[in-house]
């Protein structure tokens, strides 16, 4: 097990951030985030017009219910230190204090190996990461991923009609879930 932040924008797209937690309750890694990082994932579904105000509140305390240990306090004196993009340094900041090894984000672009190597934290895509935990135990991997959408309801989904949703924001994990399923039967 591994300490990993995840990032607002990959918590923000549903099908992600469901196989993101689904995957870390199935132990593959540890998930933290800070109450910031919380809050901009709740703001942006809501600017969005992606969840209500009532469906966030649920999802936030969901969420914390879920993963208790996630939340991170993060010391402004930390923050303002970071050199990284000054839009997620609180992430960077987060990473430190969870003492995490990787950071998840689809803005790698704010997360130079200059400003991380210190800290020997790397940024990795969800794309990157779910594939690099799919190499690790693919038949686990797969179980995880049938779980989760046999638990889907609003829409109620198969697993293929998953992984074309997550194909869009995780291709190449996709792609290895969807060939080892098609070489398990």
């Amino acid at each position: 097990m591994f300490n990993v932040v995840l990032d607002s924008c990959v918590l923000f797209p549903m099908y992600l951030r469901d196989t993101l937690l689904c995957v870390s309750e199935a132990g593959f890694y540890l998930p933290f985030w800070s109450q910031r990082i919380l809050d901009d994932t709740i703001r942006n579904l809501l600017s969005t017009e992606r969840i209500s105000p009532e469906a966030a509140r649920r999802l936030e305390t969901r969420m914390k219910a879920a993963f208790p240990e996630a939340i991170i306090e993060v010391p402004d004196e930390l923050t303002e230190a970071m050199t990284n993009h000054p839009g997620d340094r609180h992430v960077l900041a987060t990473a430190i204090v969870a003492r995490a090894n990787v950071i998840v984000t689809s803005n790698l672009k704010h997360f130079q190996e200059k400003d991380l190597a210190s800290w020997n934290i790397q940024a990795q895509s969800p794309d990157e990461f779910l594939t690099r935990l799919y190499n690790s135990n693919p038949q686990k991997m797969l179980e995880v991923v049938e779980r989760q959408s046999q638990s889907l309801r609003k829409p109620p989904m198969n697993l293929v009609q998953l992984l074309d949703l997550l194909h869009q924001v995780a291709p190449n994990f996709a792609d290895l879930v969807s060939a080892y399923k098609s070489e398990s039967l």
